[in-house]
């Protein structure tokens, strides 16, 4: 152990990686590890994320399931969403997986500051009560937050944290931005009975994806009653009550541009409660309307700010980042980041391996630096969206590839007479055969996309594709039966 620090391993912020990283230190390579949250155990991904969500998106799911089970000969009928008795299950799961974050760290001997902690040198930490601890090496795992777009009276808004703390649902809510975290929470409210309205600044939905599964999931929301409209952002909001008043209070500084620190605040006023009245917006192609409530869903931003960072030495990028290398160390040799406060892949799964990589070059002796190709991601919106490797317009840019697309109706929703479509796309490279990516618009794409991914990872091609028999009937059978190439690119 080095005598010369109080730890051999300090770890600022308890989401999933630097729990990760913490607990195998300290388990497995028997380094002496401290760890600082300001907040809750578990992160964005368990407390305000990915785990809420996807209970919300199950709770959502079962909307269509009378009509549909009617079809199949029940005779159910339908009920009413509880959104009271929902939140009060949601709320006790949460603080369950709170409660297994801090045991994991317990029993791996972490030692825990339930406060903030900033960085005072390369290798001393400050926590919020003013003491201070030393380390060899510091792991900012601090993670990112949701940040409101620079528009008069943006705190008006609710941001994605907001959404699991609201006291009841709107009758009707503006969603503003169309990627993953807006579609997925149009969907959701949408199931939910909420009256949903889009504002996407871009063309089309869910930039950066593969166009003709944004294609069919914009077409399917559409279908399910999400009014999308594209090309379309908010110049104005206010309260509709100092509206029509004429009071519309001046551009505060707090609506303009605030500082992370000051949104922030502004984060735990009355906007979560979602309490203020109905809104007035003005959208930039000259609409105006009111909704109960307005989502941002305008993007994230690292938690950097006032951390001490760039005193010490550590760099950080446009989006205020943390530049790292390939081994997650900052320019300060001492000091390094995993997870979204890197910026690099914002995925839990990625903050994990991450922090698993971290602690086997720092602490195993191994050095081993990240991995970030072929990741396999899900989207939850209804149909789910499961996507690996390059997208259509990706691949083409690269070289000259061959696409296998089959879009149709699935047996179930068929039957049921629902015009839904799913959709499953592979990417192939001409001259080397390899299956460059993967696209599935189904529901449960989420699992299939996991098992795909493993192939797809392994650079399998499409005649090993091919060599693999169809499971029938299924949806997924067509990732192994399309004889021949839709199109070339």
């Amino acid at each position: 152990q080095m005598s010369d620090f109080d730890y051999d391993l300090f770890v600022i912020g308890g989401g999933s990686g630097g729990v990760r990283a913490a607990r195998v230190a300290a388990g497995e390579y028997g380094a002496k590890v401290a760890l600082a949250e300001e907040d809750r155990y578990g992160g964005t991904c368990v407390i305000r994320g990915c785990v809420p969500k996807k209970l919300m998106v199950f709770a959502s799911g079962y909307a269509e399931l009378v009509d549909e089970a009617q079809c199949f000969g029940w005779d159910i009928k339908p009920g009413t969403f509880d959104w009271h008795a929902f939140k009060t299950r949601l709320n006790t799961e949460l603080d369950r997986l709170e409660g297994v974050y801090r045991k994991l760290l317990a029993n791996s001997e972490v030692d825990t500051f339930d406060q903030r902690a900033t960085i005072k040198d390369a290798h001393t930490v400050q926590l919020a009560n003013g003491e201070t601890r030393t380390a060899k090496h510091i792991l900012l795992a601090t993670g990112g937050r949701p940040v409101r777009p620079d528009v008069p009276n943006a705190q008006l808004g609710i941001v994605s944290d907001d959404i699991f703390h609201l006291e009841s649902l709107p009758k009707s809510i503006l969603i503003v931005g169309g990627g993953y975290i807006g579609c997925e929470f149009a969907c959701i409210l949408n199931g939910l009975g909420v009256e949903v309205t889009m504002y996407n600044r871009a063309a089309q939905i869910l930039r950066g994806f593969d166009d003709e599964a944004r294609g069919l999931i914009a077409e399917s929301m559409t279908n399910a009653g999400v009014d999308i409209h594209c090309g379309t952002s908010i110049v104005e909001m206010a309260l509709e009550s100092e509206h029509e008043a004429g009071t519309m209070p001046s551009n505060s500084d707090a609506a303009m541009g605030a500082t992370a620190e000051q949104s922030n605040e502004l984060n735990n006023c009355d906007a979560r409660a979602g309490t203020q009245g109905p809104i007035w917006v003005k959208a930039s192609n000259g609409a105006e309307k009111v909704f109960d409530m307005v989502l941002f869903a305008t993007g994230r931003a690292p938690n950097t700010d006032g951390m001490g960072l760039e005193e010490v030495g550590v760099s950080l990028g446009r989006r205020h980042e943390v530049e790292v290398d390939e081994y997650s160390q900052s320019g300060v040799p001492s000091i390094y980041a995993i997870g979204d406060v890197t910026d690099r892949v914002n995925l839990t799964p990625v903050a994990i391996r991450e922090g698993m990589a971290f602690v086997q070059t720092v602490f195993g002796g191994n050095p081993t630096p990240v991995d970030h190709d072929l990741i396999p991601s899900a989207v939850f919106t209804q149909p789910e969206f499961g996507t690996v490797g390059l997208t259509e317009e990706q691949a083409a840019e690269q070289e000259p590839v061959e696409i296998y697309s089959a879009s149709f109706r699935p047996m179930q929703t068929a039957f049921a007479e629902k015009n839904k479509r799913v959709m499953m796309k592979l990417i192939v490279s001409k001259e080397t055969r390899v299956v460059l990516g993967c696209h599935i618009v189904a529901p449960n794409a989420g699992e299939l996309i996991q098992l795909v991914g493993i192939a797809v990872k392994a650079g399998l091609t499409k005649e090993q594709f091919d060599a693999t028999c169809a499971v029938h009937p299924t949806m997924s059978e067509e990732l192994v039966t399309m004889r021949s190439p839709t199109r070339t690119a």
